[in-house]
């Protein structure tokens, strides 16, 4: 008779010992969707955010070292004053619409946005200097709430702007290993404009587009391959295997000499190098900063051993003039754009349209 008793008051225990920890999990479930809800973000990696009542709180991962954070901050209200350091910010924000709340940029010399080079002739918008070396007076002046910048592997910080009281916002999209990671970061910057539907609407258009393109591009059959920029200096940079550049190569179903590569950023190679691993590359595209399209002549002076690139011998070589033309400013947050013109340079007389960035060598 005890032992049944004593059998009952033991299962009685336990049952409620169970109802107990069933109401605790319960009962935190509901706490923390009453706390807040987390932004839905399907590609971006590096990026959290979550709704509460009265703020969103934002958590940035360190690309360089895992499990750590780069920063972490709420946004309780929209920023009405920023100041934008790099075009394709600057760009994007004029998509959402989110012109007025642009306080000033940087870098103007090299931007290709002429509503933004007239608004600053109008002093309408601030000019704050180069990125590197901003007028920190003109950006206090000019009652900004925020910074937009862009975050640098052991930079050492920001210097001035650290102490100037202005909130910076650590803008790491371009370390996202892939296009549609890295253009979901809009969604953060809709946030910060208080342009979260413009945001929303423009990156179901971006991902419906590239992954259109993505599934016409599987179709066909492997395309040509293609090289990308040419040496600087002593240096050849490309992309690697896993970056960003080279992952839109992939989907463009292009052919591309560093696939077998792991890195995910750029690879500093010799020229060398570069013409041992890809010299019989079929396409070379590459883009030009100064004022003017490059000539073949102009190449060879740059470098005679361009002559053996298979691409130079016949006749397969594309420009891009960033001085000209919005490459910078719009390929980031509209990789469709990118990925169809890989595709048009891949698949020659394969995919219908013009190319939008690149003209080939006269």
């Amino acid at each position: 008779m005890n032992k049944i008793k004593h059998t009952l008051i033991l299962m009685a225990t336990v049952f409620s010992v169970v109802l107990f920890c069933t109401a605790c999990v319960g009962g935190r479930l509901r706490h923390r969707a009453e706390l807040g809800d987390t932004i839905r973000l399907s590609y971006a990696r590096l990026l959290t955010m979550v709704r509460y009542e009265d703020h969103v709180h934002v958590v940035v991962k360190d690309p360089w070292h895992q499990g750590q954070i780069l920063q972490e901050y709420d946004v309780k209200k929209p920023f009405q004053h920023l100041a934008v350091f790099s075009s394709p910010h600057t760009q994007l924000l004029l998509w959402l619409g989110a012109g007025k709340e642009i306080a000033g940029v940087c870098d103007l010399n090299y931007m290709v946005i002429p509503s933004v080079q007239k608004a600053v002739a109008a002093r309408q918008m601030y000019d704050f200097g180069l990125s590197m070396n901003p007028d920190v007076e003109s950006i206090v002046s000019a009652g900004c709430d925020a910074i937009l910048l862009s975050p640098f592997e052991n930079s050492g910080g920001f210097g001035k702007l650290e102490k100037i009281g202005v909130t910076l916002i650590q803008a790491a999209d371009y370390m996202e290993p892939t296009a549609l990671g890295r253009a979901e970061w809009m969604k953060l910057y809709g946030v910060l404009t208080g342009h979260e539907r413009e945001a929303d609407s423009l990156f179901s258009v971006v991902e419906k587009n590239y992954k259109m393109l993505c599934s016409s591009a599987s179709k066909l059959k492997r395309g040509r391959s293609i090289l990308t920029e040419r040496k600087t200096g002593a240096t050849w940079y490309t992309p690697g295997g896993r970056s960003t550049i080279a992952n839109i190569l992939r989907d463009a179903n292009a052919g591309y000499a560093f696939y077998q590569d792991g890195h995910t950023g750029s690879l500093a190679l010799s020229p060398e190098e570069v013409i041992d691993k890809a010299g019989n590359t079929d396409v070379w595209a590459f883009k030009v900063s100064g004022p003017t399209m490059m000539t073949r002549s102009d190449l060879l002076d740059e470098y005679h051993g361009y002559a053996v690139l298979k691409a130079l011998k016949t006749g397969e070589v594309y420009e891009c003039l960033s001085s000209r033309v919005p490459y910078f400013e719009e390929v980031a947050f509209r990789p469709d754009y990118l990925l169809r013109e890989y595709i048009l340079l891949s698949h020659l007389g394969e995919y219908p349209g013009a190319l939008r960035y690149f003209k080939k060598l006269q």
